[in-house]
């Protein structure tokens, strides 16, 4: 049984992961049953996911009251906002607001859930054959569901975490007391140390998990099979695409600046240029980009059906990865990561050269990783890229990413279910 917030008709990248682990569990003779929110205010939507559910998977829903609503019933309507994305100036209410339920909904917003959950399947698994039950987070309310499970019926209990807790990229950001901190830290130990196994995402977070577990399994992310297969012709432009969203943390400034340099530098180059963003962007990138004079250069979408995001994925002349400058850089890895993989176009990666993203493009020849503060490394790898473009030899040669196919990554999950039962 996978236990998560996230499902179609749910957008993003929270989705796919498990959507994908559905799709492809019963190629190796493990059937899945799904419980998940019944009433979500998700952020964003895509109902184009809906097809890609199994036939006659189980999925099992509950209600869930959502204390966002709260904001409803003060002044405009309140808008759906990812985690991501804090309000870096907000109002007086939204202080107060940002307040409580960073102190008050301990791990986060969805723990009402957590009780009626816990009674709904205590009887279901006491009454069905379930070998194992899968908890994903964030949101990390999903993991306490699954740490009372195991406390109450001595279930085969597996956690995964898509992001981190603690090391998440806004942790920092939240107004948290030091009470509420500790009360993190001592909710994410037991939780790693109860479960029968945990996954992650990256080397980087299971370094850090080992020493409550041993049992640390490390499944990334990755691509699935494009539908259409017919050729996606390439823009004539030199286009630098992003897909996903940009907040504050993510904003790479070092890039616009030098891009607004080799624009007054280089008239063939200013005349060639194209930014595109698909995904929601933060204020300050916008801010960013207004000031080193690039607005007319851009073309801005919010949101697409995923389909639709590969065919401006695989015509980019380059696709470009921003990690968030923040302390737990080093381990982060964006979902996007491996479906720019899949497109086959050369990635520009602004990220710690340590860290475990550019492992994985360093070893998989997908791109080249600049510092965030390394304005000279940057403006030469545009510069290198720009001339293979204007010779019409701007490609690149990957290897090794058969890899990260939803379908091997399914079997390395049901190899780890199987070790459990």
């Amino acid at each position: 049984m996978i236990i998560t917030y996230y499902w179609p008709p749910s957008g993003g990248s929270g989705v796919q992961r498990w959507l994908k682990f559905v799709k492809y569990l019963r190629n190796f003779n493990v059937e899945p049953v799904v419980y998940t929110v019944d009433n979500p205010k998700y952020a964003i939507l895509d109902e184009t996911l809906q097809s890609e559910i199994p036939n006659t998977v189980e999925v099992l829903k509950k209600p869930i009251k959502e204390p966002n609503n709260i904001l409803s019933f003060f002044g405009k309507k309140s808008k759906k906002t990812s985690a991501g994305f804090l309000d870096a100036n907000p109002s007086l209410f939204g202080k107060m607001f940002q307040y409580i339920r960073a102190n008050y909904f301990i791990p986060d917003a969805r723990k009402f859930w957590i009780k009626p959950s816990v009674q709904f399947l205590t009887e279901y698994l006491s009454n069905n054959k379930i070998d194992v039950v899968i908890t994903t987070g964030p949101p990390h309310s999903l993991h306490l569901i699954g740490l009372q499970l195991k406390q109450k019926l001595a279930i085969k209990w597996i956690a995964d975490f898509r992001d981190p807790w603690t090391d998440i990229d806004y942790f920092h950001q939240l107004p948290l007391t030091k009470k509420t901190i500790r009360k993190h830290y001592q909710l994410e130990e037991e939780v790693v140390s109860t479960a029968d196994s945990v996954l992650v995402v990256g080397k980087t977070m299971k370094e850090k998990y080992l020493k409550f577990n041993q049992n640390i399994e490390v499944i990334t992310n990755g691509f699935d099979d494009v539908k259409d297969e017919s050729k996606v012709e390439l823009d004539i432009k030199f286009s630098i695409v992003h897909i996903g969203m940009m907040n504050a943390d993510r904003n790479p400034r070092i890039l616009w600046k030098v891009l607004s340099d080799l624009i007054k530098e280089n008239q063939d180059f200013a005349e060639d240029l194209q930014l595109k963003f698909v995904g929601k962007l933060a204020h300050e990138v916008f801010e960013s980009i207004d000031k080193n004079k690039l607005n007319s250069i851009i073309e801005y979408i919010t949101y697409l059906p995923h389909k639709e995001v590969v065919i401006f994925q695989q015509s980019a002349q380059i696709l470009l990865l921003a990690v968030n400058k923040v302390p737990s850089a080093g381990g982060i890895i964006t979902g996007k990561l491996f479906e720019y993989l899949q497109a086959n176009r050369p990635i520009l990666a602004i990220a710690p050269p340590e860290g475990d993203l550019a492992e994985i493009i360093n070893t998989t020849k997908a791109g080249r990783v600049v510092d965030f503060d390394d304005e000279e490394t940057l403006k030469k790898e545009i510069l290198e890229m720009y001339k293979a473009y204007k010779k019409h030899k701007l490609v690149v040669n990957s290897k090794s990413i058969e890899q990260y196919h939803r379908k091997n990554l399914t079997a390395q999950l049901a190899d780890v279910i199987k070790k459990l039962v």
